[in-house]
C-alpha cells in the first residue's frame, strides 16, 4: 500500500475537507481523556479508571437507568452529555470531588473554549451547550447526568471496600454531603445511594464519625 497522498485526498473531499480535518482533529485530541486519571479505582481493584471510561460507563448507565429520573428524560441527550461532560479535564485536570474546589470553574471555561473549539461551529455549539447545560445542572437531563455522575464513583468506593474513601480517610457526613444532590436527578437512585453508604459505615469503609 502507498503513502496516504494528503493532496489527493484532499481534493476527492471537495468542501468537506476543512469540515472533516476539524472533526478529526477533535476526536485526536479527546484521546487524551484516556490518560486523565480519575481516584476512583476499577471493580478489580487493580488500577485507578480514566475520564474516558468513567465517560463511556456514565453512558451506558444513562440508556438502562432512566426510567428512575424524578421527570421524564430524554435518554441519548443524558448520555451525550455523558460522554463530553469531562472533556474539558484534558486541559483542566481531574479534580477530586471531596477536595475544595478553588478555581475548578474558571480552568475548566478556559479548555472548553479551546477544546470544543476544534470542531466546526455548529458541532463546537452543540457540544459546549451539552456541556454548559450538564454544569448547571437546570434541565431534567442534566439533574440526571448529574445524579449519574455522582452514582457511577460511590459504587466504585463501594464495591472496592472504600478503596478511596479509606485512602483519604472520607467519613459518611462528607460522602452525604457531596452526594445528596443526586436527588433532584433521581431519589429512588439517591435512596438507592444512602442504603450503600449506610452498609458502607456498618462495614468500616468510612472513617468513623466525630
Amino acid at each position: 500500500m502507498g503513502a496516504f497522498d494528503v493532496e489527493s485526498t484532499v481534493q476527492k473531499l471537495g468542501g468537506a475537507a476543512e469540515r472533516i480535518a476539524r472533526q478529526i482533529a477533535f476526536i485526536l485530541e479527546i484521546d487524551k481523556a484516556k490518560s486523565v486519571i480519575r481516584r476512583s479505582r476499577l471493580l478489580d481493584g487493580s488500577r485507578r479508571e480514566n475520564d474516558a471510561e468513567h465517560s463511556w460507563h456514565l453512558a451506558v448507565m444513562a440508556l438502562l437507568l432512566a426510567e428512575y429520573a424524578n421527570e421524564p428524560v430524554d435518554a441519548c441527550k443524558v448520555a451525550k452529555m455523558a460522554l463530553v461532560h469531562d472533556i474539558v479535564e484534558i486541559d483542566a485536570g481531574d479534580t477530586f470531588v471531596y477536595d475544595l474546589q478553588g478555581d475548578k470553574q474558571e480552568r475548566e471555561q478556559k479548555a472548553a473554549d479551546r477544546i470544543f473549539g476544534l470542531l466546526p461551529e455548529d458541532q463546537r455549539d452543540e457540544m459546549r451547550a451539552l456541556w454548559e447545560e450538564f454544569e448547571a445542572r437546570s434541565t431534567p437531563e442534566a439533574k440526571f447526568a448529574a445524579a449519574l455522575d455522582r452514582l457511577q464513583p460511590l459504587l466504585h468506593n463501594f464495591f472496592t471496600r472504600g478503596s478511596t474513601w479509606k485512602e483519604h480517610g472520607i467519613p459518611k457526613e462528607r460522602v452525604i454531603a457531596i452526594n445528596e444532590h443526586m436527588a433532584q436527578g433521581s431519589e429512588l437512585l439517591w435512596a438507592y445511594a444512602k442504603g450503600l453508604i449506610d452498609l458502607a459505615e456498618q462495614r468500616g469503609y468510612l472513617k468513623p464519625s466525630t
